[in-house]
């Protein structure tokens, strides 16, 4: 294979891929209702909907994972029916998955030809892959050592490695999956400027991302999926946020944020000089959290905000400083003691740490508050059961059954499951780190009535976000961090993405 590839072939006809009349059912769901997708050569095609709407599942008929009941799909002008994904990757399918793919304990290259290395004889040419992976790194401007263990990589690292993996096979479709998600604003400039090589290279980019400003930035046409159904395609430009948003939900969906109606009462938590043993870390983090306040956390990448959650819930341990709820000193050495004292952490990696997604709702509502249900010895599954369905009902869970396997819900269906979990164990702090990361928005706003729900009931929440307008919508105030120290604490009413950024900065 050469170093660098060729732009792909131009197709006989005005789009490289068409997907028409798609079908899909599953046993009790019709997952894809006569979907369809057209994409042009040259351009970047939003695919979106809300998590459900059958955007994932219309991807996985196109690249071989699932097989269309019904429908054609033509690549090029020729009908295909890919039946696996490496077969849809070696006609020039490629996608960047949302959870990383990579093998840790290899090198960057060998991540990169794995299972289609170059060949010296009966041997591996390592100094051709070499070669022809740096050829790659250097077109797409990726500072990386090709022989660097990938175990060793940042996450954005990895996210550029999937990205120059898709080039490398001389894709001419590039689907990407919420590649942004854990990137710096600098970093998302640098994915944007390979987005652009490839779409002069002739290629078509399926773009899926919850973030509209990206949608508006890049994109030049894009499609709406609702229930499985196609909705309607359209060039990007001249639509409206709150057109793509109506689309998408079925309705208009008014303010982005509900109406705020909690009242922050009394000092519930007092933390004073805390500082995590395992530097780089927080330092001297203080802060006052009141019944039914909604606090938010923000900071650029780097700033440390996970930590202070994670020293809080026992995930990391404190070195100095002490924590008080309700003027009683509280000492959290572990997660177990953390929640017997009444703090509840909703991780930022949802599918990595916050959900078993091979087990069952039910599983996945009780894991938490599993000493509750035990007596004499054994489980008593009529309060789990009981409990199980408050999860469900409470959190309007969208589910077949108690028993489907949460790793089939949609992310936003997962979220309040987790978030029902931890409600279970009856916190007095909620943590939410990134709640609605990977999350539609007629999702969101669900998720944000909830988190004003559940400060009306007098729950005291500290919600991380790297979404500025979230934090502004939706706390009472903000702790800003910068590289791992509080840079200011804001009231949300008073201030602007402009001071918030500013403190961001204080300490680079």
């Amino acid at each position: 294979m050469a170093s660098v590839a060729a732009p792909p072939a131009e197709p006989a006809g005005e789009f490289l891929l068409e997907m028409r009349g798609v079908h899909k059912s599953f046993p009790g769901v019709k997952a894809l209702d006569n979907a369809q997708l057209m994409v042009r050569p040259h351009s970047v095609h939003a695919l979106m909907g809300e998590n459900g709407a059958g955007k994932s599942t219309l991807l996985k008929c196109l690249f071989g994972i699932y097989h269309a009941d019904q429908g054609e799909i033509l690549f090029l002008g020729k009908p295909v029916s890919f039946r696996t994904s490496k077969e849809a990757l070696e006609n020039g399918i490629s996608m960047v998955h949302q959870e990383l793919n990579l093998v840790p304990q290899v090198s960057v290259m060998d991540n990169l030809w794995l299972g289609r290395y170059p060949q010296r004889g009966p041997f591996i040419d390592h100094a051709k892959m070499y070669r022809d992976t740096k050829a790659i790194f250097e077109e797409l401007d990726i500072d990386v050592d090709p022989r660097q263990k990938v175990a060793d990589l940042t996450v954005s690292q990895m996210q550029m490695i999937e990205i120059a993996k898709a080039f490398s096979y001389n894709a001419k479709i590039v689907i990407m999956d919420e590649p942004t998600s854990s990137l710096s604003e600098k970093e998302v400039n640098h994915l944007f400027g390979i987005i652009e090589k490839l779409k002069n290279r002739g290629c078509g980019i399926v773009y899926i991302s919850h973030k509209m400003d990206e949608i508006f930035r890049i994109c030049d046409e894009i499609t709406i999926l609702r229930d499985g159904k196609w909705i309607d395609t359209q060039p990007v430009k001249g639509l409206t946020f709150d057109e793509v948003i109506r689309m998408m939900v079925g309705r208009d969906l008014g303010d982005r944020f509900p109406e705020k109606t909690n009242q922050p009462g009394e000092v519930v938590l007092q933390v004073r000089g805390l500082t995590a043993r395992n530097q780089p870390s927080i330092q001297d983090v203080s802060f006052e959290l009141r019944r039914g306040e909604i606090l938010g956390v923000a900071g650029l990448v780097g700033a440390k905000r996970t930590d202070i959650v994670e020293t809080l819930f026992g995930v990391r341990e404190a070195s100095a400083g002490e924590v008080l709820l309700r003027g009683k000193p509280v000492r959290n050495t572990s997660t177990v003691k953390a929640i017997r004292n009444g703090f509840a952490l909703v991780t930022e990696e949802r599918r990595a740490t916050g959900i078993f997604a091979g087990l069952g709702v039910d599983f996945n509502s009780l894991i938490a508050n599993m000493p509750h249900y035990e007596h004499h010895g054994l489980l008593q599954n009529k309060g789990m059961r009981g409990d199980t369905d408050w999860v469900v009902r409470s959190m309007n869970v969208k589910t077949p059954s108690q028993r489907t396997t949460i790793g089939s819900l949609s992310g936003g269906n997962q979220q309040k499951v987790v978030i029902g979990r931890w409600l279970l164990t009856k916190p007095d702090i909620l943590m939410l780190d990134e709640p609605t990361r990977g999350i539609d928005v007629g999702a969101k706003f669900e998720i944000y009535q909830l988190i004003n729900d559940l400060a009306v009931e007098g729950k005291s929440i500290i919600m991380i976000s790297s979404e500025m307008p979230e934090l502004l919508g939706v706390s009472d105030r903000i702790l800003v961090m910068s590289n791992g120290r509080v840079a200011g604490i804001v009231n949300t009413r008073e201030t602007s993405q402009e001071e918030i950024l500013h403190l961001a900065a204080k300490y680079l």
